[in-house]
Parts: structure tokens; C-alpha cells; sequence
């Protein structure tokens, strides 16, 4: 098992698991599919193309963690408070999709798992950690940037708590679940720092030009002052 990142690669689940979990993220995406018809409009929709390009972008840029150890943007939170839950797992789902199929980044047998725990997974949780602090996030810039900064650090462990549950019920690398669980919460509690960081500079950098484009702040009961 790699300690680079959150990508499974082939070979880490048996059969039966992958195949299981390529259903569910089918099922999943097919779900948001449905339910991102609602959200998509004039706003929406370029924006959607853009915080796909701009996740498949840092993807591909890993920053160190530990010695050995790097990480790279998740980006389930980020898309989820800038596009919404529905439409930010369909950006990163095409993300990982484009990456397994072009750059070989994560396995193929692996990507129904990947997208369960990145977009699905993922996007969720940072949308209902974001939802559940929004309040703070509409007291202006300090208090948008916590939010994505949690709602980011949350769902990178609970994505990797993903991945520990699939190995655990179909691992075939060989390796202990518990040295399994123990690296992936530890190397992405460190990588959730990053991941927290990132999304909450972008967050307040799109929030300072054009709030009207963060899905999180749609129908405040106040203007977000963020400018400096």
C-alpha cells in the first residue's frame, strides 16, 4: 500500500469488494446526477467547470507530509461549499475518472471505491459540516475560511475512515487492518491540514470577487463582507 495518497490502486481489494463498490458509486453518482439537475443554472454551471479543472490540477500536486509521505487535495469540501453536494460529487467524480483512465492515477478495479470515499463520501461530509457551521461562515472573511477549513479536515479523514472500512472487509495487500487504520488516520490528519488550508484560501479568494458564486452562502440573511 502506498502512503502517497488517497487513490487505491489495483490490487488492494479483492474482487467481490471492488465490483460491490463500483455499484454503490454508480448508484451514487447516478443519485447526484438526478439531484444536480436542480442546482445547475447560469452560475452554477461554469463554475462547476471550473472547480473540476482546478481539483484535477492540485490533485496532481502533492505536497510532504512526513518523510516518504505526501498528499494531495481531496477536494470534496471545496467542491461541495462552492457547487453544492450534488454537483461537487460529479466534478470530482469526472476528476478521478480522467485520472484513472489517462494518467493511471488509482486503479481501475479501484475506482468505484475511490469515488465512493473522494466524491461521494467525501462531498457529503464537507457539505454537512459546512451546513451545520453556517452560521459562523456568514460573519464575514475569519469566519468562511474556519469553515472550509474544517469542513476540509473532516472530510479528509472521514474519507480515509473509507478506505479503512473497505480494507477491512475485502484487503488483499497483504498488510494488517490495524497498521492499515493506524496510517491512514495519522497521514491523513496531517494531509487534512493541507487539504483545510487550501480550501479555505480558495473558498474566501472566490468568495471576496463573487459571493453569489459560493453555494454555501446562497440565500443569506446578510451580505458576506470578505474584502480586505
Amino acid at each position: 500500500m502506498s502512503p502517497v495518497a488517497m487513490h487505491m490502486s489495483d490490487g488492494l481489494l479483492n474482487a467481490p469488494v471492488s465490483v460491490a463498490f463500483l455499484v454503490i458509486a454508480a448508484v451514487g453518482v447516478g443519485f447526484a446526477l438526478v439531484k444536480a439537475r436542480a442546482d445547475l443554472d447560469d452560475r452554477t454551471a461554469p463554475m462547476a467547470g471550473l472547480v473540476a479543472t482546478f481539483i484535477f490540477a492540485v490533485q496532481m500536486i502533492n505536497f510532504p507530509i512526513l518523510p516518504g509521505a505526501s498528499g494531495h487535495l481531496l477536494g470534496g469540501a471545496l467542491a461541495a461549499i462552492l457547487v453544492g453536494p450534488y454537483v461537487g460529487a460529479l466534478c470530482v467524480t469526472i476528476v478521478l475518472v480522467v485520472q484513472a483512465l489517462l494518467f493511471a492515477d488509482g486503479g481501475l478495479t479501484a475506482l468505484g471505491a475511490n469515488v465512493t470515499n473522494m466524491a461521494l463520501i467525501g462531498t457529503a461530509t464537507g457539505f454537512v459540516v459546512a451546513v451545520a457551521l453556517r452560521r459562523l461562515a456568514e460573519r464575514g472573511k475569519g469566519g468562511l475560511a474556519a469553515v472550509a477549513f474544517v469542513s476540509a479536515f473532516v472530510n479528509t479523514v472521514v474519507a480515509a475512515t473509507g478506505f479503512v472500512v473497505e480494507y477491512a472487509i475485502g484487503g488483499a495487500g497483504g498488510v494488517e487492518i490495524g497498521k492499515v487504520a493506524l496510517l491512514m488516520w495519522g497521514l491523513h490528519a496531517l494531509i487534512g491540514i493541507g487539504e483545510g488550508l487550501i480550501t479555505a484560501a480558495t473558498v474566501t479568494s472566490v468568495a471576496a470577487i463573487r459571493p453569489d458564486l459560493v453555494y454555501l452562502l446562497r440565500g443569506s440573511r446578510k451580505p458576506l463582507e470578505v474584502r480586505s
